[in-house]
């Protein structure tokens, strides 16, 4: 019988990571979806966008400037891998609430307000190094570059800005470290594994290889909150704070507010 992770991690942020055991995790009872499940997901992640840009390009559309494809193609392939690691869960395994560990309490909401707070301070710091690194052409996310002199409506800026901050994060967690550290944990691996290796096929998936090591940054105070609360809450939450800044200067420069 699986063994239920502790309600509250240690007092303090320094003394919950030091907590953390080494040890393989408890068994997971009823759940028959691995790292296949994870794959799966990438490939229903990766194909859908190629398949939106292909589709787009055949139309004769103006990728840089088209409004649809700006939101479809930032929105649907995340959103939609995140749909069907759920479904996964519910048909291979126990439901998202308990495989993808959805549960949560307030002690969860205040690590990832704290580690999310954390995170835009090094993600600053991180970010002003990058930039002087690979100069400030190059300093430019993925969405960053389709949304740059688009000159999006309001509404649609409004609808990247709740994307960024808000939807973006909960479907990146679901895939990451609900999904793929699951699969980790069912290898009886230590949940030190999984968080090495969240954290950096995480980066690497967003498939911009300039921006990698700059991801990697962003998401350690993502995965720290997950791996001390040992639910995905805690990892939502720092998700969410971590991007806002980021979502908030995106819909400012979108819609013309503040300069690019």
């Amino acid at each position: 019988m699986a063994v239920e992770p502790p309600d509250e991690p240690p007092t303090g942020l320094i003394a919950s990571v030091r907590a953390v055991g080494r040890e393989p995790e408890p068994e997971r009872t009823g759940q028959r979806w691995g790292f296949g499940a994870f794959l799966l997901v990438e490939a229903v992640f990766i194909l859908s966008a190629v398949f939106i840009t292909a589709l787009a390009r055949t139309s004769g559309m103006d990728i840089g400037s088209s409004v649809a494809f700006i939101l479809v193609g930032s929105m649907v392939p995340t959103v939609l891998a995140a749909t069907v690691a759920v479904v996964i869960t519910c048909v291979r395994g126990n439901g998202p609430w308990q495989d993808l560990r959805l549960g949560w309490n307030r002690a969860d909401v205040k690590i990832g307000l704290k580690l999310g707070a954390l995170g835009l301070v090094l993600t600053y710091v991180a970010a002003v190094i990058w930039s002087h690194v690979v100069g400030d052409q190059n300093a430019t996310s993925a969405i960053g570059e389709l949304v740059d002199g688009a000159g999006l409506p309001v509404g649609a800026a409004v609808a990247m800005f709740f994307y960024v901050c808000f939807l973006g994060p909960v479907c990146e967690e679901v895939i990451y470290r609900g999904l793929l550290w699951g699969a980790i944990e069912r290898q009886r691996w230590s949940r030190w594994a999984a968080f090495t290796l969240t954290t950096l096929i995480f980066a690497a998936s967003h498939l911009e290889p300039l921006r990698t090591s700059l991801l990697i940054v962003i998401a350690l105070p993502i995965g720290i909150a997950r791996l001390i609360t040992r639910r995905l809450t805690a990892s939502v939450v720092a998700h969410v704070i971590n991007n806002f800044l980021p979502g908030l200067t995106l819909l400012l420069v979108s819609i013309g507010v503040m300069p690019a």
